[in-house]
């Protein structure tokens, strides 16, 4: 499919089409496509999966995230499948509730403007005006890269070879991408101390609207559902000095790990590890981030969490990655030459990225107290009587989820600022 000239439209003039293949359509990987399209660029996107990938937990958009899908026309899709959570409720090791909040009194998110969505519906809403647009390679992956300095050779995994301008990974914490052109994943992996255990059960608690949060030092379980129809979703996790490399490819393994580390018969705990041993769509792995040096090598860049993975304990992930995109768009389309462009992109996305980073270690305690002080203090804010009071890394949240100012590539295309954007070196 050509894309040499853009529909007419004055944001998007006439131009030379660069071919880029990304490699991942979650949810970093259809927003750079979405933007790419529309500055003129032939879009390639390959995805292991067999399709857009539905269904699984809600993520939040917020501040600068939520602009970017404002610019994109999606808000009126994503305010539809807002699913509207509305109360946390902590509770003791007895299962004796200890008090709730409102979800941004944790967060630092601004209710009735941020939205919260299932990942596979923000999935679909992106992907939705691209599949008869941009050209979708399902069920495949990049098995091997050849960046010759003109152009990139690929094979993948199906057989066929194609050459491109330009691969950009937005395959996640585990990139294959960024495997092949920068090496094993063990440099850039920051484990955080943390491994959880994801699955859905049946709502069998009155879950509306709402999560419900267990705690010891170290240790915590979680249910949430959005509707009572639907099923809830549970999450396990604790601390654990190493990683449990040996459990990662043994999903039994994994269902022992996690189970072994929850024994109690107190609350929900008993349903949540049966369930979690007989759920078909166990998510099972570490949390932690990935920190590079650089994020691009010749003419090969990465994008969302395969470059700047925040982990789900900063709850900015899906954010990070909408911005990264519509960055990473806007800075190839306003430079001629794909190094400059990747070089503005990292300079303009990289503090806002280590910004939303280091949520997951200064507010990450919110959810998951790793010492009985740290359970305490939180314990502490969630019994306060002042309604409204918000936890200590609110105030941090809601200035790292609008750190970054979006420049307006658009005007910058229209008026020519940057000269031919489809050249190459």
């Amino acid at each position: 499919m050509n894309h040499a000239s853009c529909p007419a439209r004055p944001d998007c003039p006439a131009r030379p089409a660069r071919r880029v293949l990304i490699s991942g359509a979650s949810i970093a990987g259809p927003a750079l496509a979405y933007w790419l399209d529309r500055y003129g660029f032939e879009v390639t996107v390959v995805e292991k999966a067999p399709t857009v990938r539905r269904g699984g937990y809600a993520i939040d958009i917020r501040g600068t995230a939520r602009e970017v899908v404002d610019r994109m026309g999606m808000l009126p899709r994503l305010r539809e499948a807002h699913v509207d959570s509305r109360r946390i409720t902590f509770v003791d090791a007895d299962g004796e509730t200890i008090g709730s909040l409102r979800p941004e009194q944790m967060t630092g998110g601004k209710a009735g403007i941020d939205l919260e969505v299932r990942r596979g519906d923000l999935a679909d809403t992106l992907c939705a005006p691209l599949l008869n647009r941009i050209e979708f390679l399902f069920d495949d992956s990049i098995a091997a890269l050849d960046d010759d300095g003109d152009d990139v050779h690929v094979v993948f995994d199906s057989g066929a070879r194609r050459t491109f301008d330009l691969v950009i990974g937005a395959d996640g914490l585990h990139s294959n991408t960024r495997r092949l052109v920068f090496g094993p994943e063990e440099p850039f992996h920051h484990y955080l101390g943390h491994i959880f255990a994801g699955f859905t059960l049946p709502n069998e608690f009155g879950l509306a609207h709402e999560a419900a949060i267990w705690n010891v030092p170290g240790r915590g379980a979680v249910l949430y559902a959005h509707v009572p129809s639907e099923p809830a979703h549970g999450f396990l996790t604790f601390t654990r000095r190493t990683p449990p490399f040996d459990a990662f490819r043994d999903p039994k393994a994994q269902r022992a790990l996690v189970a072994a580390h929850f024994p109690e018969r107190a609350w929900h705990l008993p349903r949540l590890v049966e369930a979690m041993g007989e759920a078909d769509d166990l998510f099972f792995d570490v949390v932690s981030q990935i920190h590079m040096p650089t994020w691009s090598r010749g003419r090969v860049a990465l994008a969302g969490d395969a470059a700047h993975a925040t982990s789900f304990l900063s709850g900015q992930g899906s954010s990070v990655s909408l911005v990264g995109a519509y960055i990473l768009a806007g800075e190839l389309a306003t430079h001629p030459d794909h190094g400059d462009a990747f070089a503005a992109y990292e300079r303009r996305m990289r503090p806002f990225a280590e910004r939303n980073q280091a949520l997951a270690t200064e507010g990450g305690t919110v959810v998951t107290p790793t010492t009985q002080e740290q359970l305490d203090a939180r314990n502490a804010v969630v019994r306060d009587p002042q309604a409204g009071r918000e936890t200590p890394s609110a105030e941090e949240g809601r200035a790292a989820h609008s750190g970054l100012v979006l420049p307006d590539y658009a005007v910058a295309v229209r008026d020519g600022v940057s000269g031919r954007a489809g050249g190459r070196r």
